[in-house]
């Protein structure tokens, strides 16, 4: 290997500190960035990454490979006991089938496809079931097969062109629900294979509606990958509000709610650079325009509402890490009800870790027993709740050990 070329943190012996500093070069983090992040100083990091100080206790460690999106806890350690997915959960059972049907092409049917409005229908129960059910990979991950393979023949079989353009619009939300079930599963090539195709089947559609969907999913993709791609995410969000501004006017009241859902991805993704201004600023625009809508709307897919924009709050000012703001905005989230329980179960998630950041931690995991009630699946895949949980297992408090050990293996992170 060339002398300058990336060592393979995978290669032993690696210490602590190098795997750190290749981790956080691969994310494009510099060392004031992380540090700041961490509440240390950037010698601290330095100190760390080139061994002069010992690695440092797991509570740390877990903080660390949160920040860094490390997948597997031993990825960062070395340890090879110590096999913990963060970011990434278990596979799901019905992966390899939705992995079928997007892979597959066929090119030739002795059927005739659905109609788009049968499809319609059977997305729109796809997408009530998602919001209602309390294990929701499972109900979408048996859907998702037959979904995806009778929207693709809808479009390869259509008649007219305006046909070809309703199809696609369908298609592209498939696409979007299946986004839904892949993210955080083991095949991040999977996630970016729907995520685009999604994007490509609603610039066909011309529809305003599955445009702005495909961009809302593609920029959350783009921002989880870590803070080398904010600018894609950023670049993807700002495109598709210009070109949604001008028809909001007469919008329907899905595209006015898809344009704010847009609005706070901005500054969600401002809040994770540490813009403190740009993420408000950002919130702000998209909570007035949650005013414009019916006081009992709710977006069909993202949630967009009056009554989310509380639970927006709280997610601004945990990624800033404000845990007095975030505890304050959660409370304030409380008096509304969010109706989706993913989206609950999310919420609950980020009100743990904004306890989290103000010393709160028995609050924290009493919140996570909330997200696990309210929807097993979401906080089973979730990273920032995992990390919680894995920190508190460690806690010296026996009680709170006790609770954090039951919820870990609730979450299969620990044997029972």
């Amino acid at each position: 290997m060339h002398h300058d070329a990336t060592p393979d943190p995978y290669a032993n012996p690696l210490a602590f500190g190098q795997r750190m500093q290749i981790y956080r070069q691969r994310r494009g983090m510099s060392r004031p960035v992380l540090a700041g992040l961490l509440g240390k100083s950037p010698s601290w990091v330095k100190q760390v990454e080139s061994g002069h100080i010992q690695s440092p206790k797991l509570p740390m460690i877990l903080r660390i490979a949160e920040l860094l999106r490390v997948r597997d806890l031993a990825d960062l350690t070395g340890d090879q006991s110590l096999h913990v997915d963060l970011f990434i959960g278990p596979g799901h059972p019905r992966l390899a089938a939705v992995k079928a049907a997007v892979d597959t092409f066929p090119f030739t049917a002795d059927r005739e496809a659905p109609s788009t409005l049968h499809l319609r229908h059977r997305l729109d129960r796809a997408w009530t079931a998602r919001h209602e059910s309390p294990n929701h990979r499972e109900v979408v991950g048996e859907l998702l097969p037959d979904l995806i393979r009778d929207a693709q023949l809808a479009v390869r079989q259509a008649d007219t062109a305006a046909d070809r353009r309703a199809a696609q619009a369908v298609l592209s939300e498939v696409y979007s629900l299946s986004q839904f079930f892949v993210a955080y599963q083991p095949d991040s090539a999977l996630l970016w294979r729907v995520a685009e195709r999604g994007m490509v089947a609603a610039q066909d559609s011309e529809d305003p509606h599955a445009i702005g969907m495909a961009a809302w999913l593609t920029a959350q993709a783009h921002r989880d990958s870590g803070p080398a791609h904010f600018d894609a995410a950023d670049a993807v969000t700002m495109d598709v509000l210009r070109f949604l501004e001008p028809q909001l006017p007469d919008a329907t009241d899905d595209v006015r709610a898809i344009a704010g859902a847009l609005q706070f991805e901005a500054g969600y993704t401002a809040a994770r650079r540490g813009e403190t201004g740009t993420a408000w600023a950002w919130w702000d625009k998209a909570e007035k325009t949650a005013k414009k809508l019916p006081a009992d709307y709710y977006h069909p897919v993202t949630s967009f509402s009056r009554a989310i924009m509380g639970a927006h709050a709280v997610t601004v000012a945990v990624e800033l890490h404000q845990g007095g703001e975030s505890v304050r905005q959660a409370a304030r989230a409380d008096k509304a009800v969010i109706k989706s329980r993913p989206r609950r179960a999310r919420h609950r998630i980020e009100e743990a870790r904004g306890y989290q950041l103000d010393g709160q931690p028995d609050v924290a995991l009493a919140t996570l027993d909330k997200a696990h009630e309210a929807a097993p699946e979401t906080i089973k895949y979730n990273g920032y709740a995992r990390r919680i949980v894995l920190e508190e297992t460690e806690a010296k408090a026996p009680d709170r050990r006790r609770r954090a050990s039951e919820l870990a293996v609730k979450l299969g992170l620990l044997a029972a």
